[in-house]
């Protein structure tokens, strides 16, 4: 009875060892030590995106997470700030619409009037052509947007500290990402 009881408890304590793992593809080991690829998961990319290997493509796609990440954190913000009943003061439009009348979320797409819409995806537009992107080829690294016109001290850190301040701003930005669909 002893030897059944104590194989069974054997068998359940087997499910819970770590599995082999066979030696990861060379597209996971080429992106495991870039930045953002931290525990507990490592390089994640669940969808095989960048299974090639391809560096060109990492980046072109960490320039977009670090884009998304960016807007979503001052969406954050900015629901945030609605949310503790913070408007603009006057109107909207010349009919009337007072700022204060918008309500929050999505649902203020609906509130808007349309040449306010215009005028933000216009606004939206011209951001991405003129000035989130490498346009004088003065980039450290992909997401580097300062164009040599801003610094506010960053070429004062050493760099250990830029990589950690930059993998703060890749995680703050996921984290806004997933916080602005909640």
């Amino acid at each position: 009875m002893k030897s059944a009881v104590f194989a069974t408890l054997l068998a359940s304590a087997a499910a819970f060892a770590p599995a082999s793992q066979q030696g990861a593809s060379s597209a996971l080991s080429a992106f495991a030590d870039e930045l953002g690829a931290q525990a507990p998961l490592g390089f994640f990319d669940p969808l095989g995106l960048v299974a090639d290997g391809d560096q060109e493509k990492f980046d072109r796609l960490r320039g977009v997470e670090i884009k998304h990440g960016r807007i979503s954190m001052l969406a954050v913000v900015g629901y945030l700030v609605q949310e503790a009943g913070i408007r603009l003061p006057g109107d909207i439009d010349y009919s009337g619409t007072s700022f204060a009348s918008i309500p929050n979320g999505f649902a203020a797409f609906k509130a808007i009037p349309a040449g306010g819409l215009v005028q933000l995806l216009f606004f939206v537009g011209v951001l991405e052509s003129s000035v989130m992107r490498d346009i004088t080829g003065e980039s450290e690294f992909v997401g580097d947007f300062r164009n040599g016109a801003i610094d506010f001290g960053w070429d004062t850190f050493d760099e250990e500290t830029q990589l950690k301040k930059r993998a703060i701003e890749l995680n703050q930005g996921r984290a806004a990402q997933m916080g602005i669909l909640a």
